[in-house]
């Protein structure tokens, strides 16, 4: 029996609660087939752009190689997106990963330690214009809720990655169980990428 993969969460101060607790809530409706680690500066509590404090399981440091990474964004993106020492241990600890994903401006992190070069990739819409800055060969999608490109997965903002996590989900372990664990926690999900209602309002579009 395959073991689960592990899920490495990345942790900043001001991370957005809802991009990281989102999925976490998703995944977690199948423990046969994902554990969940949140990774942090240190292994403490790590304070949410809400307030919300944290606790991380393991440091940067130490934290081990993940099958899957996710980057959460939040306004703390703005100063890890210029944190050269964040960026080299985020393109070295998740290079290996099998996919790696984020959620919101958690995009403009990957970009900008190269982890989307030569890939395609959306972010937050109402940040698009500052996440599109970052990476030198990236395709910046302005209207998707989320890209798929080979082992990459980027969502829109916040509560879109619910709806990645749903798709990869039903793209790693199958359709239902996907169904199942969307219908557990009540939640009704975006099934098309490429409906994105919050990318003309926003101007990205």
């Amino acid at each position: 029996m395959r073991s689960p993969r592990h899920v490495g969460i990345v942790l900043f101060e001001d991370f957005e609660l809802l991009d990281a607790f989102g999925p976490i809530e998703l995944l977690s409706r199948l423990p046969e087939e994902f554990t969940i680690s949140l990774v942090g500066p240190t292994a403490a509590p790590v304070r949410s752009r809400q307030g919300t404090l944290v606790v991380a399981d393991t440091s940067y440091a130490d934290a081990p190689a993940p099958d899957i990474v996710l980057v959460p964004g939040g306004q703390g993106t703005r100063i890890l997106a210029a944190d050269h020492e964040f960026l080299s241990w985020l393109s070295g600890w998740a290079r290996s990963a099998q996919i790696v994903t984020s959620v919101c401006t958690g995009s403009a992190l990957l970009a900008a330690s190269g982890l989307l070069e030569g890939y395609r990739a959306t972010s937050n819409k109402r940040a698009f214009e500052w996440a599109a800055q970052h990476g030198d060969d990236v395709s910046w999608q302005p209207q998707a809720r989320w890209v798929v490109d080979r082992n990459r997965w980027t969502s829109s903002g916040v509560a879109a990655g619910m709806d990645m996590t749903h798709a990869l989900i039903a793209d790693l372990v199958g359709t239902d169980a996907a169904t199942e664990a969307a219908a557990s926690i009540e939640y009704e999900p975006h099934t098309d990428p490429d409906v994105d209602p919050f990318a003309p309002p926003s101007g990205a579009a």
